[in-house]
Parts: structure tokens; sequence; C-alpha cells
């Protein structure tokens, strides 16, 4: 089969066509941000890439493909002299070519006789579903997977995977244009992680009861043999259940779960039903981490996994590319680059740093990249969420609300830079040695861990 996917380089597509590629399909794809490192990842497995999305490929010979699959990047709109901003799905729509969406492609071409174990939550979804895979792995049940990130263990972020299992990030963003619902009802998992859930997509939900209601159809799509993995600790999600749940549940992160932990983040007890079951040693920390840690246990003990083998093998998880990566260190100052994109997701990324330097200083720089903090929905918990920082700098340039209002509560501790060049400069007038610089962002942030490790070494002692 010969499939052309639309989005290609985003990291759920370039996951999808990386596993159409081994399945043995032939795979090409357009987009518009057709630049390493994913084109090289995807032109290395052999996959053609257009940039753009022009109609004129459908008129070119040899270009036939028997299904063109669609990423949510597509959608109806015009630009501003009225022609359509993706001319290729509208030469579809008009010759009637069959197209379908990523998730549905999975589901019937992946999925589809497997034991899927998704991952579902507003935090964690990539770094449990590593954390699974992992576990998964090294119990020998050689897993296929997808994450939205690229696990540091396996070096790739999909892969078919030799066993009847297949863990996947299951996301609650909209599929496709044509499609609306959550991406992760169409994976019907017979074993689903709750991990934890708080508004977010703003773009797309008008509130969190919305949102619960597409946790509550993932519910609904676990059969009664199946297990809902949940944690215990999160009201939102108890409300999800509240709305009907005819599975097995297990629960954790509570002191009355299922499944709780003991200790520091970095060394803890796991108890199961309040027995000490397992011990796991390893080199993350964060609160936020330990509950990861036992999501994937919990999940991982429903296809056969000991707690005591899911914690020997969390021992050696080396965690996702871009949580807490230390891109490098110039004259004692650690520059470090992170996913944290929602307040919470900040919060909780300064406060694992805080757990492990101490009382060094975190320079905690970030930009509102989300759509969600792009529409100043969570401006005010913005002071909040960087508590823990010791200085912070926030990147303003393409906002339409006032950043500096908005972190007006931090006074001298907070700045605002309305270009790259001046948030840099920013950081470099108050970096010393010692100091902890975390980058956060959901994008590039315009490769400002390079820059500022390039001119901290180059600037004046």
């Amino acid at each position: 089969m010969h499939i052309h996917i639309l989005g290609i380089c985003g990291t759920f597509m370039g996951g999808l066509a990386a596993l159409a590629r081994e399945a043995g399909h032939r795979v090409t794809g357009c987009d518009t941000a057709v630049y390493p490192p994913m084109s090289d990842q995807l032109r290395a497995l052999g996959i053609e890439l257009t940039e753009g999305y022009a109609a004129e490929p459908l008129d070119a010979a040899g270009f036939s493909p028997d299904m063109f699959v669609v990423g949510n990047v597509v959608s109806r709109s015009r630009q501003a002299d009225g022609s359509p901003k993706f001319p290729l799905m509208e030469a579809l729509m008009e010759r009637g070519l069959p197209y379908t969406s990523g998730p549905q492609w999975l589901a019937e071409h992946v999925l589809q006789g497997r034991h899927v174990l998704a991952v579902a939550g507003t935090h964690g979804k990539t770094t449990t579903t590593s954390m699974l895979a992992w576990v998964l792995d090294q119990a020998g049940l050689a897993p296929g997977f997808l994450v939205g990130g690229v696990p540091l263990n396996f070096g790739v972020s999909a892969r078919l995977g030799q066993g009847q299992t297949f863990v996947i990030e299951a996301d609650e963003y909209d599929t496709a244009f044509f499609d609306k619902r959550s991406k992760f009802v169409h994976y019907r998992p017979r074993t689903a992680v709750l991990n934890n859930l708080e508004f977010d997509h703003a773009d797309i939900f008008p509130d969190l009861a919305a949102i619960e209601r597409q946790f509550h159809h993932l519910v609904r799509t676990v059969p009664g043999t199946g297990q809902v993995v949940v944690n215990g600790l999160e009201d939102s999600l108890q409300r999800v259940l509240a709305q009907g749940c005819w599975s097995q549940t297990r629960s954790f992160g509570a002191a009355q779960s299922d499944f709780s932990a003991e200790g520091e983040p970095a060394s803890f007890t796991v108890r199961q039903g309040g027995q000490a079951v397992a011990q796991v040693d390893w080199d993350l920390g964060g609160v936020h981490n330990q509950l990861n840690a036992l999501a994937a246990i919990a999940a991982a003990e429903h296809v056969g996994v000991s707690p005591q083998m899911a914690a020997q093998a969390l021992g050696s998880f080396q965690n996702v590319k871009r949580r807490m990566e230390l891109r490098g260190t110039v004259r004692g100052i650690r520059v470090y680059d992170d996913f944290a994109h929602h307040p919470t997701a900040i919060r909780t990324t300064v406060n694992g740093l805080r757990r492990q330097v101490g009382s060094a200083r975190i320079l905690a720089v970030f930009e509102p990249r989300s759509n969600t903090m792009k529409l100043g929905t969570m401006k005010a918990l913005m002071p909040w969420s960087l508590e823990e920082a010791d200085l912070a700098f926030c990147h303003s340039g393409g906002l339409d609300w006032d950043a500096a209002a908005a972190l007006a509560p931090m006074g001298g501790k907070a700045q605002v830079g309305a270009n790259l060049d001046e948030l840099i400069a920013q950081v470099l007038a108050q970096a010393q040695a010692g100091d902890h610089v975390l980058c956060m962002s959901n994008g590039g942030f315009g490769g400002i861990h390079e820059r500022l490790l390039a001119q901290l070494d180059r600037a004046p002692l």
C-alpha cells in the first residue's frame, strides 16, 4: 500500500510514518516544516518528503497513493486572498480520493488485534508511555509503541514490536478537521492509564467538563475484562469514573490506593495494598515522575509483569529527550531543555529541579507557546507556576496579552523579553557560576539552548 501523509513532520504523524514504513508500506508525505531532525529521520527510512501542500503532485506520473492520511494540522481555512491554505486537501475532496485520519489509520492497520495500553492525561503522557514501553521491553514482551517524543532508552519514537502488546501515548486533542473526537477514542485500549486531568487545549475545549466528557468516552471503549488505571489524587478523574465505568480499576498515588509510594522520588518503596512489593532507585527526580512510575507499574501488572520486575526495569530508565535534558555546562552554569508548557507542568518541572539542586539558583526561561497559553487563558497562574524559581524570563513575542502585567506579582524576580535576542541578553546579565538555567517550551524555542551556551562561552570573565 502507498500512503501519503499530510502533516508528516509532527511527532505523532512522523511516528505513524515510521510504523507504516516498518510494516512494508510505501510512505510519502508533505508538510510546511520539512527540516532536520525530523526530515533526516524520515528520509533515512526511505520516505519521500515534499515541502508544502500544493495539489500539483496529484497529476504527477507515478503518484497515486492508495490512501491519504490527514494530520490535524490540516484545516479548511483560507488565505487572505481567499485561496485555500491546504490546496491538496481541497483537491482530494473534489476528486473523491480516499482519506482518513492518523488515529483511524493506526487503529485499523497497527492496533487491531493487539493488547493496547493507552496512556492519557494532561501531563506526563510521553514520560509514562516511555516508562511503560521500557518496562514491557525489559520483561521480554517485545512491545510496539508510539510515543510523542524520543525515549532515550530506545532512540526512536515508534516501532511495531514483535509481541502482542502495543503502548501508545493517548492524546485528548481532536483527531482531524473532519473528526472532532479526541484521538484516543480510536485506540480501543484494553489497559487505559488516566494519569491526571486539568483544563488545557483552550482552543478546542470550552471548559474542564468538556475534557472530562472526552475522557469518559475513552473509558467507554475499555472492555469489561480490561483495566482502567487511575490517579487516586485527582478529583477530575473521579468525576470521569462517576459518569460510568464498566471495567476493572486500579488506583495509584493516594495513600489508600492500590499502588502507592513511600520515600523520596529518587529512591522509593512501592506498596501494593499497603504491602511493600518493590523498590525503585533511579536517576529521575520529582514527585510527578514518582507518580508516573506508579502508573507504569500498575499498567504493566495487567499484562503479567510483576511490580518487582517493573521496578527493576525503571532503575535503568533514561527518561525522554527534552524532559529535563541537560544540554550543556559552561563556566559552571548548567543549561536544561524541558517540554513544560502548561502552568502546572512548569511548576512541577521547577519543583523537580529544586529537589535536585537544593538551594542553588534556578533561572526559569520560558515561552508561552501552546494554543492555551497564547490565548492567555492561564496567564494568572504564571507567578504560581514559577514560585520556586529564583529568577524568571518570559519570551513575550507573538502574545496578545501583557506578559509583564501577568508576572507583576513576582516583582523584580521576573523579566520579559519581546524577542529572543533581548531574552538571551537578560539571562546573560544575571547568570553566574552554579546556576541552573531551565528553558521550557513545547517548540524549538529558537535554539535558545545552543545560543545561551555559545554566548556564555564567549562572555568576558
